[in-house]
């Protein structure tokens, strides 16, 4: 196969579409960049929205510092969020739509001002957010047993599955996010635990780079817009029959089964 933008977003959909893992686009283009990769989102996005789709929002993937080592990196991924990915509060995780879903923590902004990179420092893009929420986020990557190289992940969407927003909205002045804890239970036993220092030191920080990469791109974060600030802790299985609770200090718990 000769790849370019067309045959990886046709791939990547339809990977998505039929349930069906493959491998990493990479072993088969090795070529393939970072660049070229967030082309190929777009393209994705692109085809989501002729289908019917709109843009909720961002995510943010590899905000762990650890994480971004280990993958050669210096500055989180972002991805596109579609009201096609979000999961009510109370619906089981969709295994009839997902391949191998994981779930991880989030801490969840609400935006109430546009946001464009570049040059936006965190104070500046935390003055942007109406208000802050726990969230849960069911990662899905469509590459078997999640291996991928960096490119291959952003050219799908930064493994985007589905996204579950707690109701308790607090304004962002009234917490110490860097503090803000969550517990993860797995069938009520502790899994993991972090605070939100966990996410590129603080969430802030990580919606700051994410406003500065989209505005390299010449994008921007628009009001009303989530923005999903990345994992707080490592993404745990939910397979049939799992149930999955977040709690945080402030911003309340959320619960989640796995169908």
């Amino acid at each position: 196969m000769s790849w370019d933008l067309d045959t990886a977003a046709t791939a990547l959909l339809a990977a998505e579409d039929t349930r069906t893992g493959r491998g990493p686009i990479t072993d088969e283009w090795p070529d393939l960049d970072l660049d070229t990769a967030y082309a190929v989102q777009d393209e994705t996005l692109q085809r989501r929205l002729n289908r019917g789709e709109h843009i909720v929002g961002i995510k943010l993937g590899l905000t762990s510092r650890a994480k971004q080592q280990r993958m050669g990196i210096d500055v989180p991924l972002t991805a596109w969020l579609t009201d096609a990915m979000l999961l009510p509060a109370g619906e089981p995780v969709p295994q009839d739509r997902l391949i191998h879903p994981r779930a991880e923590p989030e801490i969840v902004f609400v935006m109430k001002d546009r946001l464009a990179g570049p040059g936006i420092t965190a104070a500046t893009a935390l003055a942007a957010v109406g208000s802050v929420h726990g969230g849960i986020e069911v990662i899905d990557s469509r590459y078997l047993d999640f291996r991928f190289k960096l490119p291959d992940t952003v050219a799908d969407n930064a493994s985007s599955g589905r996204f579950v927003t707690g109701p308790v909205g607090v304004p962002p002045e009234k917490l110490d996010l860097a503090m803000e804890a969550c517990l993860v239970e797995v069938d009520g036993q502790v899994a993991d635990s972090a605070t939100g220092a966990a996410v590129q030191g603080h969430p802030a920080e990580a919606l700051a780079l994410a406003a500065n990469e989209l505005g390299r791109r010449g994008l921007a974060i628009e009001p009303g817009w989530l923005v999903l600030t990345g994992g707080m802790t490592d993404a745990v299985f939910v397979p049939p029959g799992t149930t999955v609770a977040v709690h945080f200090t402030h911003l309340g718990s959320l619960h989640l089964t796995g169908g």
